[in-house]
């Protein structure tokens, strides 16, 4: 974990750039759920880096809800931002204690990460669709000899 998070508090971000900061600093970070219906629509897709494929709200909020409970203290770096058009892309390192059996590997209770690469699109000010590539295998490296 040696690649600095960006420092964006002495930036002015693009409306654009500012949800997706939220979406990571605010919703994830606190998994504060409450603030999904201000972010994406209703029917808005997202395919996780875990690997899920979910449609809406509520299903987005239970993946929340998974990850928060596996990775204790689960927090979300953000390392780089890049915006074009209705798309913001970045890379972003999640990190937190493994507190629950996943990909066949049990619990180890140590502090694990892995890097993503999300794609947001956006539609009328909100997400219409989200697409995370995540490094599963150094995910699974890392809880196995964490």
């Amino acid at each position: 974990m040696d690649e600095a998070e960006l420092d964006l508090s002495r930036v002015t971000l693009s409306p654009q750039k500012e949800m997706v900061r939220v979406f990571y600093k605010e919703l994830w970070d606190r998994a504060d759920k409450t603030i999904i219906p201000t972010l994406f629509h209703v029917d808005f897709t997202f395919r996780g880096s875990l690997g899920p494929t979910l449609v809406g709200h509520d299903g987005f909020a239970g993946y929340v809800d998974f990850v928060t409970s596996t990775f204790g203290s689960y927090t979300t770096d953000i390392l780089a931002m890049i915006e074009e058009g209705p798309c913001v892309s970045g890379k972003m390192r999640f990190h937190g204690y493994h507190r629950k059996e996943l990909f066949g590997v049990l619990p180890s209770g140590r502090h694990v990460w892995w890097t993503g690469m999300p794609i947001f699109t956006f539609d009328g000010g909100k997400i219409r669709d989200l697409y995370v590539l995540g490094d599963i295998h150094g995910l699974i490296e890392r809880m196995r000899s964490a």
